[in-house]
Formats: structure tokens, sequence, C-alpha cells
């Protein structure tokens, strides 16, 4: 097994790294786990695992209105997160960080209130072909309430935006576009910012679905000029049921709240309320304390290893994978944009992925199988699902080997 790996003149320690990472020393059907799912949810270091321990058992309080020593401490590590996140995204005031258990519910937040607020009968939002449920089905609610119309981007062949189209989908009555920033089921790597830039030049706010993007390339919301992002933190080596919702400062101000509740008012009387400040009038009731300090956690590894050198190394990943297993007879692979981040899906003639993916259990391999969220997707490609291989920095070149030789058996054995 190699044990490092030259990165511009930088060795990039595979072994160290993997060591961080407790779950990946285990046997699966007696055979080394080959964790390949990371495109659905990530491992977590120790240094995670370690901070929502430590939160619970000398820090564990409610937040922001104790005056006791523990509630003040948690809300210190709470609201250093927020901080953390802030610099992370290189967003410009902590008030534009909203912290939600989530991507689907980030984007869910900005469809029943922002969209409720400004988008009216007849006026218009634009999603592309490629988008993960999460970012159709708001839309499609908030659109069939008020009698909207959901319009679409299409994608050609190789599951990259047919952006000729852009200008055409786009009219007076367009309120908003929400788009992802990486295809998880494709890897396609959307061309973000010259999609914002047509938009502002159209005066359309556009909302940015990062739950794929935030753990494999740089994200800086003032570049990018987005006016709205999410992601999870699950998907960014981080706790499951906390994620990210940033925005401008002057739209979340103009927003309503999403939900009432404790910590997001001001003031409460039978006959009025007014609201807490940003960016507390979005986060009402209890939230998930130790998820968002363990999320600080995670960010900070990532920093530590730095995303330019995990780009680097993922792209290798992804680069020994697809030439192997294109090399695989009757094996397509589906999504072949020029730019891609470490998402390998394929199909393998009339084999049932489920079945490949059952198979591959049995060798210590876990991927994916399914339509990933993406069920227009495949309504594009005509197939029902895809088997899909999704790589993280601690995966190996040996495990890109395991895996191809165990896809050969497996098609041999089905076959």
């Amino acid at each position: 097994m190699e044990t490092s790996i030259k990165l511009n003149n930088e060795v990039f320690d595979i072994e160290k790294i993997r060591s961080d990472f407790p779950i990946l020393h285990q046997l699966v059907h007696k055979k080394p786990l080959c964790y390949l799912d990371n495109a659905a949810s990530t491992q977590k270091p120790k240094v995670v695992i370690d901070s929502i321990s430590d939160f619970y058992s000398t820090t564990n309080s409610n937040i922001h209105r104790g005056v006791h020593f523990l509630s003040e401490k948690a809300t210190q590590n709470y609201e250093n997160t927020r901080t953390t996140v802030k610099d992370f995204l290189n967003a410009k005031s902590e008030k534009e960080i909203i912290f939600t258990s989530g991507t689907t519910s980030s984007i869910n937040l900005i469809a029943n209130t922002y969209g409720r607020k400004n988008v009216n009968k007849g006026d218009e939002i634009i999603v592309t072909n490629m988008e993960h449920h999460s970012n159709i089905v708001p839309w499609q609610i908030l659109c069939e309430e008020k009698n909207a119309n959901l319009r679409v981007l299409p994608i050609n062949n190789n599951g990259e935006l047919i952006l000729e189209k852009f200008n055409e989908l786009i009219t007076e009555r367009t309120k908003l576009i929400s788009v992802v920033h990486v295809s998880n089921s494709l890897g396609t790597i959307n061309p973000i910012k010259k999609i914002i830039e047509i938009a502002h030049k159209n005066n359309i706010p556009v909302l940015v679905d990062a739950a794929q993007s935030i753990q494999h390339l740089e994200v800086d919301v003032q570049k990018l000029d987005c006016d709205f992002l999410a992601f999870s933190g699950h998907k960014i080596y981080g706790p499951t049921g906390v994620g990210v919702l940033y925005g401008k400062e002057n739209l979340l101000e103009e927003m309503p709240p999403f939900m009432g509740g404790g910590d997001m008012i001001s003031k409460v009387t039978f006959e009025e309320t007014t609201f807490n400040d940003l960016p507390f009038k979005f986060e009402a009731g209890t939230g998930n304390i130790a998820g968002v300090i363990g999320l600080a956690a995670a960010i900070d590894y990532v920093k530590s290893i730095g995303l330019e050198n995990i780009n680097k190394h993922e792209a290798k990943l992804l680069n020994s994978a697809t030439e192997k297993l294109s090399e695989i007879k009757g094996l397509k692979i589906i999504g072949t944009a020029k730019e891609k981040t470490s998402v390998l899906s394929f199909v393998v003639g009339n084999i049932h992925p489920h079945d490949i993916g059952t198979f591959l259990d049995f060798e210590g391999i876990a991927i994916r199988t399914g339509h990933h969220c993406t069920q227009p997707v495949m309504d594009y490609y005509k197939i029902p699902a895809t088997s899909r291989a999704s790589f993280a920095f601690y995966n190996t070149f040996d495990e890109v080997d395991h895996l191809t030789s165990a896809l050969k058996k497996t098609i041999e054995v089905l076959s």
C-alpha cells in the first residue's frame, strides 16, 4: 500500500491521513473496508468525534440565554463555529451564516421565506436537469402554491449544462435561479460564476447548492457573488444533522422568519412579536449544538490538509479509476464532463446496479447504487439507476485497483 504521494513538491501522507479516521480500519465480510460512498456521506476524523464527545462530557448546556459557566462556554464554542464558517466561505459577516440541519433544510428555508415573499402568479424559477431532488421539490411545492412556473436548463450527453439555452430561459418573470455547483450523480462541476454573472445582469438572485463542492473545491462566496449558498456538515467530514445557509445580509434582513419559537424573537406578547437580529431570526429553538461544534473541527481539519492538496489527490484517483474502469468490457460511464470531481457513475449491460453493489459489498467495497435522488438525470439517460463510486482524500490507488478487480469478478459472475 502506498504511504505517500508527491503533489507539487509536497508529500501527501495518505497513511497518516487514514490513521485519523477510526472507521476505515475494520473488516467488512472479513475484507478490509474500502469506502467509496463519499458523495453520500464522508467519514469522520477523530478530532471531529472527540469534539462532540468533549462537548457532551464537559460543556453540555443550552446556548445564548444562560448566564452560568457551561452555557457561556457552549455559546462561545457555538458562535466560534459561525466565525470559522464565515472565514471558510469568505463571507462578509457572521450575520450571513445561518445554521440549519443540512442542505435540504437550507433550500427549504429559502423557498419558504424569500420564495413565498417574492414569487407570485405567473413568475418563474429556473433549476437544471441535474439537480438533486432537494433542489427540485421545494420549488415545485412553491410553484404549485403560487401558480408559478418551474423552468429547467437542459444537459447534454456528457452531463454538462447547455449554457447556450440559459439566456433563452430567462424572462422578466424569472425571480430566482437555484443551481447545483457539483452534480452528485454525474460529478460535473458547473460554471457557477458564469451563471451568476448572467443572472445578475438580469437582476435575478442565485442560490447555489454546494453540498457536493464544499469538500472538494474552494468556495468563496464573495468571488462567486452568489446570493445564497447551502451545504451539509456530513459531506465535509463533519456530523450529520447540521448544515449552513449563507445569504447576503441585505436579502436576509428583508426575508420573514421560517419558523417561530425560542431564540428567534426579541419580544413576544399576545398582540405582537418582534423578531431577533440576524442570524438568530432564522434559528428557532435549540439547534444541533454538538453538531455545530463538530462542524468547526471538521473545517479546521480540512484546512489543515488544504483544499488544493485534496483536489489534486482526488483528481488523480478519479483519473486512475476512470481509465481502469473504461477498459472493462460492457461498462459505460455516465457523466463524462470535462470538468468533474471525484464521482464515477456507471452501468454494466443489463446487470442491475443493486446487484453490483451487493456483490462489491462482499468484497468489502462500499459504493452507492440507485437514482441518487436525481431521477430526472436517470430519465435523461433512459436508465433506472447507476452504480456510483465516489472518492475522498483518504482513498488510495490500491483501493482503485481493488474496485477494478472486484468489478471484473462481479461482472463475470453476474453475466
